[in-house]
């Protein structure tokens, strides 16, 4: 897995398709580089809560998308996941069986 840092990537990924659900929104868009490594970005905004608050939210996703990713994401694509108000108190649980579903709605 590696990550998205440029501005660019993450606004390509604006392009792709898209995934809501009550603790984030997931965003795929494929690279069509041959590289089926999975690209993963993560944006949690200050309308969320302050630096605490959004680092907590960025951790949690990055555990997701570890455990998760490699089996449901989509190969060779960039997935960024953006913070939502909600996801910062929700279940554990309940944000990676919302991932899954997220990745099973996005799939081509």
């Amino acid at each position: 897995m590696r990550g998205l840092r440029r501005r660019a990537d993450f606004l390509a990924a604006n392009a792709g398709a898209r995934a809501a659900m009550p603790g984030f929104v997931l965003l795929v868009r494929p690279r069509d580089d041959g590289d089926a490594a999975i690209g993963l970005g993560i944006t949690v905004t200050k309308k969320i809560g302050g630096a605490v608050v959004r680092n907590r939210m960025k951790r949690r996703f990055r555990a997701l998308a570890r455990a998760l990713l490699p089996g449901h994401g989509v190969a060779g694509a960039d997935h960024v996941l953006i913070g939502r108000a909600g996801g910062v108190e929700r279940d554990y649980a309940k944000l990676e069986s919302e991932l899954v579903k997220a990745c099973r709605r996005v799939q081509p």
